[in-house]
């Protein structure tokens, strides 16, 4: 009973629009990556392995961030990983983490770009015990996690509101069963009630459910949420096949296909043939006898879908119709939705194939310029890692293709 009567509180404060509009107004974004050095979770009681925080500090600074507002940005989205922030393990230096957030978002301001701090959940297990899924499961946890939010919102609530964002969450995994679950809006009133609370001048970042896709945001009632002052988020990565080429970490069928080109329709049929029998071959030696048969038959069917150009550009445009019909249906301003990420892998951790440069540079242009003509901000996914476009592993500078692009983008 307490807990609902905070809660009644808490959106009592936030019953009034903040504002006639977002405060903050992004356009062309780009978000620095934490997936590959984050370390262990073992040595996080360790000042030389989590500090400084985040851990872009390492390959990133006033020089970097300058680059990236020549290139063409305007926003940057820094990931924070509330993990660290909860675990017992990092307990002496979590003053000093704050901070360092804190800090990081006023280097950002410096290099004259806008900034979104993204409280960005990982998945749990390997080398952590707190991820999504376990802070969506479990009730003290999640509480846990708004005592988190609230206080990072409070800790930069008197920054510039239009240089400065808060998203939320990054990725729910919830709701994603076809059993019509619907725990995300609820849970998303709390973390919306609670940042809201802390920092009433900055403009929020909602998403919807099932990894922040087109059909969560499409699940959610913005009347559920009081306030003029948001941005309303959605993530895509398709085609899939084509995004996520070789990535071990996405099931049993991805690590097989890579080699694919953008767009397929482009690439001549022999060549294509050869890439895709080249594919067929791989599935055929090296995966299980028991999934090989399906694997072939899933193969054919997601090339069918996307061989042609009406087909790609069905499957591509189709989150972006499902997001603009739903801004249509709730009177929201086109303005006010960012595409939150998409990309296309570079290499994948453990596969030494890269995909060429001007193949990622064709899909990234091909999201720009469809978010843009939707109306759409965009920040694309990422910095370095998997996905780098500025840096690949180890702060080695990645193929200057798709930042080279962004820079001729007509604005």
């Amino acid at each position: 009973m307490m807990k609902i009567l905070r809660l009644a509180a808490i959106f009592a404060l936030v019953a009034v629009p903040a504002a006639d509009a977002a405060t903050f107004k992004p356009k062309r974004g780009i978000s620095l990556d934490i997936w590959m050095t984050w370390p262990q979770e073992d040595v996080w009681d360790q000042e030389s392995a989590i500090l400084p925080f985040p851990e872009w500090h390492k390959t990133v600074a006033a020089p970097e961030l300058a680059a990236l507002k020549k290139a063409g940005f305007d926003t940057v989205r820094m990931p924070v990983d509330p993990a660290i922030f909860i675990s017992d393990k990092s307990a002496a230096f979590h003053d000093r983490l704050y901070d360092d957030v804190v800090s990081s978002v006023k280097l950002v301001e410096d290099a004259g770009l806008k900034v979104i701090v993204d409280l960005h959940w990982l998945p749990g297990g390997g080398n952590r015990s707190i991820g999504t899924d376990q802070v969506l499961k479990d009730e003290a946890l999640f509480e846990n996690y708004l005592l988190f939010a609230r206080r990072i919102a409070k800790s930069i609530a008197h920054e510039n509101p239009e240089n400065v964002a808060l998203e939320v969450f990054n990725e729910p995994t919830i709701d994603c069963d076809s059993d019509g679950t619907s725990d995300w809006p609820a849970k998303l009133k709390q973390a919306f009630a609670a940042t809201r609370a802390s920092a009433p001048d900055l403009t929020l970042i909602l998403s919807g459910a099932c990894w922040g896709g087109a059909e969560g945001l499409a699940k959610l009632d913005p009347k559920d949420y009081p306030d003029d002052n948001l941005i309303w988020s959605f993530h895509s990565y398709d085609p899939f096949i084509i995004t996520h080429q070789g990535a071990s970490w996405t099931g049993d069928f991805m690590p097989y296909v890579y080699g694919l080109p953008f767009p397929l329709y482009d690439t001549p049929k022999p060549e294509l043939d050869k890439i895709l029998d080249t594919i067929r071959e791989r599935i055929k030696k090296d995966a299980p006898a028991s999934r090989v048969s399906g694997h072939l038959a899933y193969l054919d069917e997601q090339i069918a879908l996307i061989a042609t150009k009406e087909g790609q550009e069905a499957e591509m445009e189709r989150p972006f119709g499902i997001v603009s019909d739903w801004a249509a249906k709730n009177n929201i301003d086109p303005a006010t939705i960012m595409l939150g990420e998409f990309g296309i892998i570079r290499q994948e951790y453990q596969n030494p194939v890269i995909i060429p440069g001007p193949v990622r540079s064709a899909y990234y242009k091909a999201q720009m310029q469809r978010a843009e003509r939707h109306g759409f901000a965009w920040s694309l996914w990422s910095y370095g890692g998997p996905f780098g476009v500025v840096e690949e592993f180890d702060g080695r500078k990645s193929e200057a293709d798709v930042i080279d692009m962004v820079g001729e983008l007509p604005h």
